[in-house]
């Protein structure tokens, strides 16, 4: 398979795009724009794919764009190019302040306060570039799927195992006289086989991801644990209609804490479209319970100095002793609420749930006692205004704290209100490879819809 040549783009500094940025805003201070802000980006990576000991995908990414917002007074305009070169900068701004005298006035917009901007934002080591060939990336991937195909003669076919890496360089500048960026990386190895056959062909999966590559899961352990977990699967059986306990597996009780944070953003809480509306102060979990905004962690992927409109990000306390403190907010949904931004424009940085019960998984079992695992969710079915909850699972059924067998085609329901308040016990089994760091969540009680 011929391997695509590397782009002869000269890859931009860090300077290169802050002097973008600034020729923007003094265009569009130039235009008569009360305030400006501009974004430039600029991202590249590698990704490959084999199965069954062959290159399917290769792929060089090189992507780049400048997006200007102006504002007139309340009246906001937006334009992008990935054309850095001054001529198309003037037009996008000419653009943007265009589109800018036919919107209507809105007195919630406008850029965060000058004095809320990251004046010394901290280094996060958040780059650690991977001066990986796509010739080794193919030799990782394959590496990886071989242990999980040989880990077992019942694992018997393959869709892939991949290696991806991704640099961005991420600069931000508005007419408070802030201008801010910094590099990032982010490096994965994956690996998903399947064993059985006919109806019983059950798959699963492992990866790795980690914005250090020297940190990685070696590939061969992560073709081996996918294979594992696939065995695990085989010769599922179905259950009856009942209600049980449910645990949670890290990776799966990531998505529970989404549904949380997605409930408490300041569009959900102004748009009335959200199961915790005006809930701030309320008991929202159980007594003990907390989570905590942590946007310095180091090498962490949600990390970040500051938010996407140049505001210092700052350690806080969201859920203490069970109670919501606050809310997830920009500065425009922060206005709208009446209240002042948080910081995450853009989105949390690091929500870290702290463990209520210690021993990793097998504690987290014999805790549940008889109940569900759960390993897997299928389907969408989360109602952001309700809280209404029901989505296809897979995992395993579990007696007096073991494991008794696999189990598939169900369907697990409940409130997502309802289940935060019944949370019993939070394992410290955390899983941190993504912006939600959580470990092992147990659920006192859930619907489980099966024959």
């Amino acid at each position: 398979m011929a391997i695509a040549p590397a782009d002869p783009v000269r890859r931009l500094t860090l300077g290169d795009l802050e002097s973008i940025i600034e020729r923007a805003l003094e265009e569009a201070r130039a235009r008569g724009a009360s305030q400006a802000e501009a974004a430039v980006s600029q991202d590249s990576g590698l990704s490959v794919g084999v199965r069954l000991g062959e290159v399917e995908t290769l792929e060089h990414q090189r992507d780049r764009s400048m997006g200007i917002t102006v504002y007139f007074g309340h009246r906001k305009g937006s334009a992008s190019t990935a054309d850095f070169s001054p001529e198309a900068v003037r037009a996008t701004v000419a653009k943007a302040c265009s589109i800018a005298r036919f919107t209507a006035e809105d007195t919630c917009s406008g850029l965060a306060q000058p004095e809320l901007m990251a004046r010394s934002p901290p280094d996060l080591e958040l780059n650690h570039p991977w001066n990986l060939s796509a010739e080794r990336a193919i030799e990782i991937a394959k590496s990886c799927e071989a242990a999980a195909l040989g880990f077992d003669s019942r694992i018997n076919n393959s869709e892939g195992a991949s290696v991806a890496t991704h640099r961005g360089l991420h600069v931000y500048g508005n007419t408070h006289g802030f201008i801010g960026g910094y590099p990032t990386t982010s490096h994965t190895v994956s690996c998903v086989v399947l064993a059985g056959t006919g109806d019983d062909m059950q798959r699963d999966y492992w990866y790795s991801t980690s914005r250090d590559w020297e940190e990685l899961e070696d590939a061969e352990a992560i073709g081996r644990e996918s294979a594992r977990r696939t065995l695990a699967r085989v010769g599922p059986r179905k259950l009856s209609t009942r209600r049980a306990a449910v645990l949670y597996v890290p990776e799966m009780a990531r998505g529970l804490i989404g549904h949380f944070a997605g409930a408490i953003r300041g569009s959900s809480q102004y748009r009335q479209s959200s199961f915790l509306l005006n809930a701030a102060g309320e008991q929202v979990f159980p007594a003990g319970f907390s989570i905590a905004e942590r946007p310095h962690i180091h090498k962490a992927m949600g990390s970040a100095p500051f938010d996407e409109e140049g505001v210092e990000t700052r350690d806080r306390e969201l859920v203490t002793d069970g109670v919501l403190t606050g809310y997830i907010l920009s500065s425009y949904s922060a206005r709208k609420l009446g209240l002042t931004t948080t910081g995450n424009a853009g989105g949390a940085h690091n929500l870290v749930v702290a463990p209520t019960a210690s021993g990793g998984r097998e504690a987290m079992l014999a805790r549940l006692g008889t109940g569900l695992l759960v390993t897997e969710l299928m389907g969408q079915g989360v109602n952001g205004v309700t809280g209404d909850y029901s989505r296809g699972a897979a995992g395993f059924w579990v007696e007096n704290g073991a494991i008794q067998y696999p189990v598939a085609e169900i369907t697990i329901a409940g409130n997502v209100r309802d289940m935060l308040k019944d949370i019993v016990a939070v394992g410290d089994d955390v899983d941190t490879r993504g912006g939600i760091r959580v470990g092992s969540v147990l659920i006192r009680e859930m619907t489980i819809a099966g024959e």
